[in-house]
């Protein structure tokens, strides 16, 4: 099988892919362990509020970083579909407007967060609701994470089609693509399950929903970043018959 030539621009917009890849999730990783499993107390919306207002600059960093992350996802996206469009245009325009869908819902995160941070700040017009109420309603748009999950099944949506095409063009090795594969479905597949029935997260922990894809994405960037793209296929598959290159 081939895909024709790799031209210079797939291979530097697969190196920009892979950097990309490794910086949002480095972003990711950092904001979530580093701010909010700090700041955010499960259960306990006053010592949540008490936490975001004493590290109000530590938060706004974390909505910071989550926009820089949001347009990380922009060029990622961008970067992938040049990377991957001679490979099959049809697949890597749907997984680049499934990837604009969940960058979308961490737009409204990240919105969700500000709204959060005027609520606990006390506006002068929000002192009708009460400093408990605020507070309870801050904590209500702290929790909008469950936005994620919407999000995370277009996500798995498009890295399932970028790894098929991964591995349709040999661009990275197969058996890392088919891992892709399996484990972006994998997402999809489990967050269908969690919004039909959040009881599905005592069958498997919220964690191991998005794991897999997270380690191919860092693999993957690492590749692309260290290897670039694979030629070896369409040089095989260009060589005359019984020829051995």
């Amino acid at each position: 099988m081939t895909t024709g030539t790799i031209n210079e621009s797939q291979r530097k917009a697969a190196r920009v892919a892979g950097f990309f890849y490794l910086l949002t999730f480095a972003i990711v990783v950092a904001v979530n362990f580093g701010i909010n499993e700090r700041l955010m107390v499960a259960g306990d919306a006053t010592q949540t509020a008490r936490n975001v207002l004493a590290h109000e600059r530590l938060f706004r960093i974390g909505i910071a970083s989550n926009l820089v992350y949001e347009a990380g996802l922009l060029v990622l996206l961008s970067a992938l579909y040049v990377t991957l469009s001679p490979a099959g245009r049809t697949l890597a325009l749907l997984a680049g407007f499934s990837r604009l869908v969940y960058a979308s819902m961490w737009i409204l995160m990240s919105l969700n967060q500000l709204t959060a941070l005027r609520l606990l700040n006390g506006a002068d017009y929000l002192r009708v609701l009460g400093t408990e109420q605020a507070q309870t309603l801050g904590r209500l748009y702290l929790s909008g994470f469950d936005a994620y999950y919407v999000g995370l099944l277009f996500y798995g949506l498009a890295s399932t089609a970028c790894s098929y095409l991964f591995f349709k063009s040999g661009y990275i090795p197969r058996g890392l693509a088919a891992f892709g594969v399996i484990v972006s479905a994998w997402a999809a597949v489990c967050t269908i399950a969690f919004i039909i029935s959040p009881d599905f997260a005592k069958l498997v922990n919220l964690w191991w929903f998005d794991t897999g894809l997270g380690l191919f994405e860092l693999a993957t960037g690492f590749w692309l970043v260290i290897k670039g793209l694979r030629s070896e296929m369409i040089t095989a598959a260009r060589a005359p018959a019984g020829v051995t290159v």
